[in-house]
């Protein structure tokens, strides 16, 4: 119960130690740059396995750029995370709230640098609403939890991979997480903190999620502006009155009983990097991500207009049984209107 009380309060840190396997657990920092001219991403974690000897942990680095990723496999005895703290090494790569250095230097590609964060905007955590998940946080059988690290903060530093330099001096980062036995069957991401009103971030994600015997498309919605967070979820009673998604596209409208939140992606013709994501058999699954997706967000409350921005730079996932995810919400009262 205490360390349940624990890992629930700390969505940040590491929750892998003493977890039946398969386990997996990853962080995901993106990066922009100042001038916008390079993005990236890294994610460092671990998957534990049935068979300790097939455990390993990884360190991930996509250039959004180029639309390259590259996989590089460490020891899990490579792998050292605090408890009170977020605070990870994975051999000679160090990964916190404040900052990441890198040393890799393999078959794969020679990646090193050190980027420091200030100003991050972490994601309110409370006993009622332990993180982004909001209170499906305490439930302990969950597929897949998720959290929030910053949704926003300032980067100092320079990346070199393959002896490319990246200047990240200036630019804008943001950071989250994902632990649990597998990623879901289906879901929908975007996240994007390149609005022209500085300082506004936002991020949302639906997907199917397994409950009790059954499933349901659940959602979770958080947009930063001028220092409030607007939060729209399944825990918060929020509804989705449309979801459509094209190859062009997709066309999202959430509701709750004051305001309402219409999103519109532009899904880029550009190559997509393949990410490495978690199956109960390990870092098996390929996903499609972007870091160049376009969106338009407005959010309203009656006539008066909140936010009505449009986007750039935003990282974009659709993946696996979409039909299947827009019939579950259709056979739950989706209207389309």
């Amino acid at each position: 119960m205490i360390k349940l009380l624990r890992n629930a309060l700390r969505p940040a840190c590491y929750h892998g130690r003493g977890k039946k396997p398969p386990f997996f657990e990853g962080w995901y920092f993106k990066l922009v740059d100042a001038c916008e001219q390079h993005s990236a991403a890294v994610i460092p974690g671990i998957f534990l396995a049935e068979n300790p000897a097939d455990a390993y942990a990884f360190v991930q680095v996509l250039d959004g750029n180029a639309n390259r990723l590259t996989f590089h496999r460490f020891s899990a005895d490579d792998f050292a995370a605090r408890d009170d703290v977020f605070d990870i090494r994975i051999g000679e790569n160090h990964f916190s709230t404040t900052r990441i250095r890198l040393n890799i230097d393999d078959a794969k590609a020679r990646v090193r640098g050190e980027l420091n964060f200030g100003d991050a905007v972490p994601w309110p955590v409370t006993l009622k609403s332990p993180g982004i998940m909001g209170w499906y946080a305490w439930m302990p059988f969950m597929e897949c939890y998720h959290g929030v690290v910053s949704m926003d903060h300032r980067i100092e530093g320079v990346l070199e991979i393959d002896g490319r330099g990246m200047d990240f001096n200036g630019g804008r980062g943001y950071t989250e997480k994902d632990w649990g036995q597998s990623f879901p069957a289906a879901w929908i991401w975007i996240q994007c903190n390149h609005f022209t009103a500085p300082g506004s971030s936002f991020t949302a994600s639906v997907a199917i999620i397994p409950w009790i015997g059954r499933s349901f498309p659940g959602f979770i919605i958080g947009l930063w502006h001028r220092q409030k967070l607007y939060r729209f979820a399944t825990y918060t009673g929020a509804r989705i009155r449309e979801l459509a998604v094209n190859e062009k596209e997709v066309n999202w409208v959430v509701e709750d009983r004051r305001r309402r939140l219409e999103i519109r992606i532009e899904r880029p013709k550009t190559p997509a990097a393949l990410l490495h994501a978690p199956s109960i058999k390990g870092m098996d699954r390929r996903i499609e991500e972007r870091l160049n997706a376009a969106l338009h967000v407005r959010l309203s409350a009656g006539q008066e207009i909140i936010f009505d921005e449009t986007g750039r730079h935003a990282g974009l996932e659709v993946v696996g049984d979409i039909d299947r995810l827009l019939g579950m919400w259709k056979a739950e009262g989706g209207s389309g209107s």
